[in-house]
């Protein structure tokens, strides 16, 4: 993909985020209740509240607020919670490394488990196994994920105390322990994320299968792996990519369930008490980011295209 090409996608996703940011702030606003009298507790007196609301900048017109905001975030400075006094930016960062690892681990699940088998059931279509990996691919879009965690908590936690059941270790306290409090989180966020992969290898790898340069390649002796890596999976692989991609962004916003079930303080657990308390600083932040995230990965999706299939470089 050329270098005019990925200047257009970065133009783009900069509008995207600018429009995230209008968006967010105005719905953030809209919310009910006045965070001056959250900040100020159940015994503030009127002046107290108005005393606060000045301090926060909460009096001015929403249009002056905004610019206010938006040029801090041009600098980096994204404000400070309302009920710490912590920046937005040290308690995202002090909260996204669960979040985080959780997320990729999961993605790194659903491809491990999602393309494997959908590659062996589209090319074994219509034989056992891919009834088989059809009907568990859609069980797996059919279960919660929240209902899957707790399965998997009472199977290898509490009938069998293999893995714990709560709450994150970080790297530093041994690799072994990291791993295995990350297992069943990464595991029940990215299995249902695994059958959508799941369904769509199969029917892509299936349709490349009927396409004649498939016979065509097969009548010139190529056969087996290299069958299958040379041109079955580069002419599949574009849809998956793209599948893939809307997928991980949504993994983000499922790992909040997750990290409930599992007890695990990250992204999760700051975005769901910043939206009780009204701390608009951290939901526009938390926002923010998750924008950012997904037009990444977007950006990413467009140059995996490039790299699978030159035409589109040339395109």
């Amino acid at each position: 993909m050329g270098i005019r090409m990925i200047i257009r996608r970065l133009g783009g996703g900069l509008l995207v985020l600018w429009l995230v940011s209008i968006l967010t702030f105005l719905l953030v606003h809209l919310i009910p209740g006045d965070p001056a009298e959250a900040v100020a507790g159940e015994n503030a007196t009127a002046a107290d509240v108005e005393r606060i609301r000045a301090e926060l900048g909460l009096d001015r017109p929403v249009l002056e607020q905004y610019v206010t905001w938006f040029t801090g975030v041009l600098r980096g400075d994204l404000g400070r919670s309302l009920f710490t006094d912590k920046t937005v930016v040290d308690s995202i960062a002090g909260s996204a490394p669960p979040t985080l690892v959780i997320t990729l681990m999961a993605i790194v699940v659903a491809v491990l488990v999602g393309v494997s088998a959908g590659i062996v059931a589209g090319l074994t279509r219509g034989s056992r196994v891919d009834r088989a990996v059809s009907a568990l691919a859609t069980l797996g879009i059919a279960m919660p994920s929240f209902w899957l965690a707790m399965v998997l908590v009472s199977v290898f936690s509490l009938t069998n105390p293999w893995l714990p059941a709560t709450g994150y270790a970080e790297l530093s306290e041994g690799f072994g322990t990291w791993l295995s409090h990350i297992v069943l989180p990464s595991t029940a966020l990215g299995l249902a994320t695994a059958a959508e992969l799941a369904r769509h290898t199969r029917g892509c790898v299936a349709d490349v299968l009927t396409r004649p340069y498939i016979r065509t390649a097969r009548a010139r002796g190529a056969s087996g792996g290299w069958l299958v890596r040379r041109h079955i999976l580069r002419n599949a692989a574009i849809p998956v990519v793209t599948v893939l991609g809307l997928q991980a962004g949504r993994l983000l916003g499922g790992a909040i369930v997750i990290e409930a079930v599992f007890g695990i303080s990250g992204l999760g657990t700051l975005a769901v008490n910043a939206v009780l308390q009204r701390n608009y600083p951290i939901i526009q932040g938390y926002v923010l980011l998750c924008a950012v995230v997904v037009v990444l990965l977007n950006l990413i999706v467009d140059l995996a295209y490039g790299w699978i299939n030159p035409k589109v470089r040339t395109a």
